[in-house]
């Protein structure tokens, strides 16, 4: 929602104030320098990407009007779950824990968590490794070896989208030239025109140069930004599930490897030590 009322007042801002210089927004209107710099972008966003980028690009793009993908709510949620994971691997041992990392869409345990359980990406990790501790798998900094290599691997990808949007953005200018040159060949054709004619068509020009600034930096570019925030922000959800994970590993009680987990989050998403200690006392017995 904010996303969209910033672009709108990008927008307002710039054509409101050229309308109120005395500009006229009939000049504005040239709806084919839109495609040569909108359509000539996107395509040239398609041939520099491979599909997935391209498609995992416009899925970004479209989640940044839907703000953070985890509120506080759901990171407290990733916290409980974590504690009753670490409850029942501590009562009841490792093993009790094999038939709800198999099968953990049909988990009653991990069903009491709906963001964690609804996240493909983040279960799917969390239960890998509760796996290999089930299968014996002790050692706190081998499994920290392997838990970087496979975040790394995941920034990597995140990396590619940013920088495949940033270039996205950074495409219109330069087509905004190409529109605006093109607005000159078509000028010159019409030399022998009277000036108000020539007047037109140069003014009509130019719109091509402000079309592809204002759609770099006043949209494509805040919102390639915004993306990369968003997966940077993203990445703190599965570095809160490795840290939990270790310190258990360590041989933490579960309210202690809790209390690392939680400290991984970032500070405006964390919740306090007391809401995380309140929270835990509600939960009920692990089966």
């Amino acid at each position: 929602m904010f996303v969209l009322i910033g672009m709108i007042a990008v927008v307002a801002c710039v054509i409101g104030s050229y309308v109120a210089m005395g500009g006229k927004l009939a000049v504005l209107n040239q709806p084919f320098e839109v495609v040569i710099i909108f359509g000539s972008g996107i395509s040239a966003f398609i041939i520099s990407n491979p599909m997935k980028i391209v498609k995992a690009g416009f899925g970004r793009l479209g989640k940044t009007f839907k703000g953070p993908k985890y509120k506080a709510a759901d990171y407290l949620e990733l916290l409980l779950c974590q504690y009753q994971v670490f409850k029942l691997m501590k009562q009841k041992g490792a093993l009790a824990l094999e038939p709800h990392v198999e099968n953990p869409h049909d988990s009653a345990l991990f069903k009491e968590f709906p963001t964690l359980s609804h996240d493909h990406h983040a279960l799917e990790f969390f239960c890998d490794y509760l796996r290999l501790m089930t299968l014996g798998t002790d050692n706190p900094h081998e499994l920290e070896t392997l838990m970087d290599l496979e975040l790394e691997v995941h920034h990597h990808e995140d990396h590619s989208i940013g920088h495949a949007l940033t270039n996205l953005a950074e495409s219109f200018p330069a087509l905004g030239i190409v529109a605006a040159v093109l607005g000159v060949i078509k000028t010159m054709g019409s030399i022998s025109e009277p000036p108000e004619v020539l007047g037109g068509l140069i003014a009509g020009a130019l719109v091509g140069t402000f079309l592809g600034i204002l759609l770099c930096y006043g949209w494509f570019a805040p919102l390639a930004s915004n993306a990369k925030q968003m997966m940077e922000e993203e990445s703190t959800y599965m570095n809160c599930l490795k840290m939990g994970m270790l310190a258990h590993l360590q041989g933490y009680a579960p309210q202690v490897s809790v209390e690392f987990a939680r400290k991984a989050l970032a500070s405006h998403m964390r919740p306090s030590f007391a809401e995380v200690e309140e929270a835990t006392g509600t939960l009920p017995p692990v089966a």
